[in-house]
């Protein structure tokens, strides 16, 4: 006769004790929690990294530095005056480039070397903006040139000379379709792995270049002959946005050959935390941050919006830095993928698809 408890299981041997504190961290490690743990972190570090980006470069932005043509004597007192009278305005510097003649201090704000242009009359002054070339910093120029003026009693004229088109009237059409190719560029590298995880180094890059092509097609066909938003050189502005869609795209690829499955979180930090508030599209880098306005023209997202900006705008003076930029990264992120591309997720055997169509469809040994 058993006791009261022998109806019950004892627990016997490594199979009956509780698992101890290191046997269930090993469990946990193996398990699919372990990475779902990790991302929930990272997404709501993200989440807050995002936000604080755009708050601080956008919400309120704040000219420091602008530079400003000078065209007539900036010694005079009225002059004197006037340039005073605004820095204070404006809590900024204006960095007044002299130029012999109008002529001249308008070709500097073609190249976009200057943001506005101060002609210095006898008794009166002149201001002349350029919203093309930011439309902030003429935003903020317009409405304290007159209040200035008439502080300091100089009678003060005010006209744009480059305005923005009229389907752009806030100069942000152009930061949107290169943020569009930015985010898709990198997220097509991603469906690549995910859905197309057997191609080949060359056959990835290959896709990359296509989806390329033709989404910034799409991008530029619907916001130019769609929607009538902007009037794009159109071909320009079409490869302009190509090459940065493969950019990112390749991006994505060298950061997952380098560090596999979290690859995400250095591409979202450098094209989109830090990229896309410093490229200069939302607001004018003379109103950005110092370090954010010099970092941004040496990344992907501020050098596509620069070579875009250009484009449509300035398209006798474009520049080539920005596409330089743009090949930069895309050369270095190919050359890591190609040169680690045995330690990027994915690919196959050379001439498995094909052995295996020649597998489906031979007889077998009974002839069949």
């Amino acid at each position: 006769m058993s006791d009261q408890h022998g109806d019950l299981p004892q627990p016997h041997g490594a199979h009956g004790r509780p698992p101890t504190a290191a046997e269930r961290w090993t469990a946990f490690k193996k398990s699919p929690f372990l990475p779902a743990t990790v991302l929930v972190f990272i997404l709501a570090v993200a989440a807050g990294l995002f936000a604080g980006s755009y708050t601080y470069t956008m919400a309120n932005p704040t000219p420091r530095h602008i530079p400003t043509a000078v065209v007539g004597p900036p010694d005079s007192p009225h002059g004197k005056a006037f340039v005073g009278g605004m820095e204070k305005a404006l809590n900024a510097s204006l960095q007044l480039h002299e130029y012999d003649s109008y002529a001249a201090a308008a070709k500097g704000i073609e190249e976009q070397e200057v943001f506005a242009i101060l002609r210095v009359r006898d008794k009166s002054m002149e201001l002349d903006v350029a919203g093309a070339a930011g439309a902030q910093v003429a935003q903020v120029l317009e409405q304290a040139g007159p209040e200035v003026g008439q502080a300091v009693g100089v009678p003060v004229e005010v006209k744009d000379l480059k305005p923005l088109q009229e389907g752009d009237p806030r100069g942000l059409a152009l930061f949107y379709i290169s943020l569009a190719a930015v985010i898709i560029g990198f997220v097509g590298a991603i469906q690549l792995s995910v859905h197309a995880r057997g191609l080949n180094p060359l056959e990835r890059i290959a896709f990359t270049v296509l989806y390329a092509l033709l989404g910034a097609f799409a991008i530029a066909a619907v916001v130019d002959w769609l929607l009538g938003a902007l009037d794009l050189p159109f071909v320009e502005s079409w490869l302009i946005l190509a090459l940065t869609m493969f950019t990112s795209g390749m991006v994505f690829t060298m950061f997952n050959t380098l560090i596999g499955r979290w690859a995400m979180i250095p591409t979202w930090g450098l094209m989109v935390l830090l990229g896309n508030p410093s490229s200069g599209g939302a607001v004018s880098w003379p109103l950005l941050p110092s370090v954010l306005g010099h970092i941004g023209r040496w990344l992907p997202p501020g050098a596509s919006v620069n070579a875009q900006h250009t484009a449509v705008y300035f398209g006798a003076s474009q520049h080539v830095f920005p596409f330089l930029v743009l090949a930069g990264w895309a050369l270095v992120s190919c050359a890591v993928f190609w040169t680690w591309r045995h330690r990027h997720p994915g690919g196959r055997e050379v001439g498995a698809l094909t052995s295996g169509a020649h597998r489906a469809g031979a007889p077998d040994a009974s002839g069949a």
